[in-house]
């Protein structure tokens, strides 16, 4: 195989055109790579990114412009790099500009960029992005890519530190068309039964759930019981988004349907390798507890992985103690399935008994008039 320079070839593609950057397009440039989120994930543009740095970038940068076919304007940038002849593979990199995002472009660029590189003989294509980049884990689902698994310290910030990347790959034999969802997104508007809105996990949930996190029968009943740090919290909630779409878990947030306040956080997590057996675990604020809200939001959250995700099997589990959890998962439904001795990390290095539950499609108790005592995770 030998190596290609992507910029000498101009590509169509679905409504864009990849084509060699002009010196017209240094004016767009300089607006687009201003934008926070280029600027934020895109570390090897300098901040701020000045008329002599697109100048440069136009001279040299080796990527193609991503532009419209009508009015040829430029609306992003592609590019593929790290081109291997000995493994014909490579990586693609994208980024679009504010005014060009919301149709289609960045999936549109991948899919004709790595198609392209299909036809000079690469037979894989990877796609490496920020875990907490969540855009971009969508285009690569659309694009067609498969999640492979977490880079740790794969990337160079611009202050020398080193990040993690999340890999997606294509290979030039895999079926045409977006990658199966193990975890499909939610219905616009979360899930609701009128009294409980179950929706994701986002960013700004981090102060709400480090909250209920720092309370003290929340760190006694988490696996492992330790006090939450809120760096941690904030990277959890701003990776939340990547990780469901990726297949690895479920995190959403407890809401009261009235006003949208913050009751509580639960999450869908599987179990295991090849188990296709998701836990469910909860946590509720204390204003929120004896109202029913987690029995409603464990019905919502099993009704919908049953009927969307496919999952034939649903498990969760309490301390022996916590017997108001247990009326919780008993009113969703859920079976008392066995007792597990030392099964789960303690508090100290010690280790705590768990009283194991499960629930199988058809076993969802309906919602009823009776409120349900909450508990914690």
């Amino acid at each position: 195989m030998e190596l290609y320079e992507c910029n000498s070839a101009t590509v169509r593609g679905d409504g864009i055109v990849l084509r060699a950057a002009r010196e017209d397009d240094a004016d767009d440039l300089v607006r687009a790579v201003d934008d926070p989120l280029i600027s934020r994930f895109v570390t090897p543009l300098p901040v701020p990114f000045t008329r002599p740095d697109a100048d440069r970038w136009i001279a040299g940068a080796g990527a193609w412009v991503i532009a419209d076919p009508q009015t040829d304007r430029l609306l992003g940038s592609a590019r593929l790099y790290h081109l291997s002849a000995q493994d014909a593979k490579a990586e693609v990199g994208y980024w679009v500009a504010p005014w060009a995002r919301g149709r289609g472009v960045a999936v549109a660029a991948v899919r004709a960029a790595t198609a392209w590189a299909f036809e000079q003989g690469t037979a894989r294509v990877e796609l490496l992005a920020e875990p907490e980049n969540a855009p971009s884990h969508k285009v690569a689902v659309r694009a067609g890519f498969t999640y492979e698994g977490e880079r740790r310290g794969a990337a160079v910030n611009r202050d020398g530190s080193r990040a993690d990347l999340a890999a997606w790959a294509r290979l030039a034999t895999d079926p045409a068309g977006p990658s199966p969802r193990r975890l499909p997104d939610l219905p616009a508007g979360g899930l609701t039964d009128g009294i409980v809105r179950v929706r994701p996990l986002v960013a700004d949930d981090t102060d709400d759930l480090f909250a209920v996190m720092s309370l003290p029968e929340s760190i006694r009943t988490t696996v492992p019981p330790v006090v939450p740090v809120l760096a941690d919290v904030r990277r959890r909630c701003e990776r939340a988004s990547g990780e469901w779409t990726a297949g690895l878990r479920a995190r959403m947030t407890i809401r009261d349907a009235a006003d949208d306040a913050f009751a509580g956080d639960i999450g869908l997590f599987w179990t295991g390798p090849g188990m296709e057996e998701l836990l469910v675990g909860y946590g509720l604020v204390p204003r929120y507890r004896g109202k029913g809200f987690a029995t409603r939001a464990t019905r919502l959250v099993a009704g919908w992985a049953f009927a969307v995700v496919g999952v034939p099997r649903l498990v969760s589990g309490t301390a022996p103690e916590n017997v108001a959890s247990q009326r919780v998962l008993e009113r969703a439904g859920f079976q008392r399935e066995g007792y597990e001795r030392s099964r789960l990390p303690g508090v100290d290095g010690g280790r705590i008994d768990n009283v194991l539950f499960s629930l199988l499609p058809g076993e969802l108790a309906p919602v009823t008039a009776e409120p349900a005592r909450s508990g914690t995770r």
